[in-house]
Formats: C-alpha cells, sequence, structure tokens
C-alpha cells in the first residue's frame, strides 16, 4: 500500500467507532512484546477523541491504520503524548512518525509553554522522540499528582514502579522543554 493513500488527522466523534479495535490492538501488541503499555478503555479513547486531543491514521477507504493522544497535567505544565499504536497491517511505513509529529504539533499548539512527556519502552518511539527534540529524563522531573501514575496501573512492570515509589521502571521518560523554558532554566543555572 501507499503510504500517500494514509490520511493522519485529528480525530473526531466520527472515528469512535474505531476505539474498540484500538485498545484491543494496544492490548495484543503489548503481549506479543511482553511490553509495560498499560491497558486503555474503549470510553477513555472515545472521551480524547471528542475532546480533540486524539491523533488518528485511516486508509482513504476508512480502515484504521493508527493512532495516538495527549494528556494534560500539572495544570498545564504538562502534556503527555502517549497510546502511539499502529496496526500490524501498516507498520514499517512512516505511519508512526506521522502520527507521533501531529500529535507533537498539537500538543504544542493548544500548550505551547507545557514540557511534553513520552514514556516508552520502545526504541523506534525513542528514535522518533529525539528527532523531535525530546531528552531523557529522570521520573522525578515527571508530574508529581497521583492521578498521573494511574495510567501504569495495569502496566505488567507496576508492580516495579510502586516498589520504586514511582521514581523509576523500565520503561525510558523523555522530555521537550520548550525553548523558553530552556533559556530560563539555562539562566537561572
Amino acid at each position: 500500500m501507499n503510504p500517500d493513500s494514509i490520511i493522519v488527522r485529528l480525530a473526531g466523534p466520527e472515528d469512535e467507532k474505531y476505539a474498540g479495535t484500538i485498545t484491543g490492538e494496544m492490548e495484543h501488541s503489548a503481549l506479543l512484546r511482553g511490553s509495560g503499555i498499560s491497558k486503555r478503555s474503549p470510553q477513555s479513547i472515545i472521551t480524547k477523541m471528542r475532546e480533540g486531543k486524539g491523533v488518528i491514521a485511516l486508509t482513504r477507504q476508512g480502515t484504521w491504520a493508527g493512532f495516538s493522544y495527549m494528556e494534560v497535567w500539572g495544570n498545564g505544565e504538562f502534556v503527555s503524548n502517549s497510546g502511539l499504536i499502529v496496526s500490524p497491517v501498516f507498520r514499517n511505513r512512516g505511519i508512526a512518525k506521522a502520527i507521533k509529529k501531529l500529535v507533537f504539533s498539537l500538543s504544542r499548539k493548544k500548550y505551547p509553554k507545557a514540557k511534553v512527556i513520552s514514556i516508552t519502552t520502545g526504541l523506534p518511539i525513542m528514535k522518533l522522540n529525539a528527532l523531535l527534540g525530546f531528552m531523557p529524563v529522570t521520573f522525578g522531573e515527571l508530574p508529581r499528582e497521583k492521578t498521573f501514575w494511574h495510567g501504569c496501573k495495569s502496566c505488567v512492570n507496576y508492580s516495579i514502579l510502586k516498589s520504586k515509589q514511582y521514581r523509576n521502571c523500565l520503561c525510558t521518560a523523555m522530555l521537550y522543554t520548550p525553548r523558553e523554558k530552556r533559556s530560563r532554566q539555562k539562566g537561572a543555572a
């Protein structure tokens, strides 16, 4: 299939019919890889679509190809880019990169002063993050609110995270800090 025949765009209520497929693939993919992706409910994906916080990839014929979403934390100080998944049929075609770029752009547009978070165990996502200007950070640089970590409860590695008092895990935390904030941080050092 020609990558040009894939449309990557903001998800909306018309895409709610894909929520079960998206969450099913997230869970299936995590089991196959033995990775720590946390489970999401179809309702949580629908909520992201309704809030204008999701990015979806579809073929021109309407076949689901991929998804990701953003979540706001710390009263807008942080925005996480989460749940990036591509259907196995459409992998290795640049779709994850296109989705990641759009969800990152959406995060920056809606919350230009926010630090953008991405937590992953996957090297391809780490590489995409690095291309966008993310840097690896300690978990201490992430939001401290308890609800931030609730999304990890269904992860196979949650017991490790909890035993470490949410200070580290098997995932790599990456953070994009807007230039304005980087400049102020350097000046304070």
